[in-house]
């Protein structure tokens, strides 16, 4: 008798543990979905101090200072960045902005201080250089996640593989990207990305993540370029969320007129 209890409660163990875990399955679309929150939407807005290094093919390196501001408008939708550069001098007071948009293209300014001159950035340049970087300006407020066709190809014990495919592959110098999301809190660690021919030819890495105002957030990231050498590196300091960033800040008057969120 005492062993046909222990059956049973043997099953119903059984039965609970794969009850739980179907309860816990995600879908794909849930995984992208609090990726891209955990990745880029962490408080309603943010500040950071940004040190990146730029190395080539041969071994030079280059330096860029800025400060970044974003502000979320919708969580997991529209979103503002305002990025001012401080060092070196060929770039001193150079603001980048975004006003991010998830069902139409975003729309980007330059303001270059030299020439006094405010330059849109078109829709087919987010996938360009940002400053000269191995970074994209796509990379700086990131890829949309209705602009890929998102799959998930392997479940480790720590991470979930997903392939993302582009849905206008013209669009894009990329045929798929792999992403790695660590399964306890969402954040992308690394991504692969893989030419016309299926050669891996970019790697984005996040190399260090901590535990900031209870969000995770990455404050060291790499970008490679294995097709022809060299890397960017960018190191995240001075990190503060919910600080209460203004409207008017992300608006074309202070691309002329940095706000003192920046200046500090």
């Amino acid at each position: 008798m005492k062993r046909s209890a222990m059956i049973v409660i043997g099953l119903l163990s059984v039965l609970l543990a794969v009850s739980l875990q179907a309860a816990e399955a995600l879908t794909v679309d849930e995984i992208i979905d609090r990726a891209n929150l955990a990745a880029y939407y962490a408080g309603d807005d943010g500040r950071a101090e940004v040190m990146m290094t730029i190395t080539d093919a041969q071994g030079r390196t280059r330096e860029r200072e800025f400060v970044i501001l974003r502000q979320d408008v919708v969580d997991g939708g529209q979103q503002k960045f305002y990025v001012y550069f401080k060092k070196p001098s060929d770039v001193r007071k150079m603001v980048f902005m975004v006003h991010k948009y998830i069902d139409q293209d975003d729309d980007r300014w330059l303001y270059l201080p030299a020439l006094d001159l405010v330059k849109r950035i078109a829709a087919s340049d987010k996938r360009t250089s940002f400053v000269g970087a191995h970074f994209l300006y796509e990379d700086v407020s990131g890829r949309s996640v209705k602009e890929d066709i998102h799959e998930l190809v392997e479940t480790t014990a720590d991470y979930y593989v997903l392939k993302n495919t582009p849905k206008d592959p013209a669009g894009v110098e990329f045929s798929y990207y792999t992403a790695w999301v660590d399964k306890q809190n969402f954040m992308p660690v690394k991504a692969e990305y893989h030419d016309k021919d299926g050669r891996k030819y970019r790697e984005v890495e996040s190399l260090q993540i901590k535990n900031v105002q209870g969000f995770p957030t990455v404050i060291k990231a790499r970008v490679k370029d294995l097709a022809s050498g060299g890397e960017t590196v960018s190191v995240f300091k001075n990190i503060k969320y919910n600080i209460g960033l203004n409207d008017q800040i992300f608006t074309e008057r202070y691309l002329r007129r940095p706000p003192r969120e920046v200046r500090k």
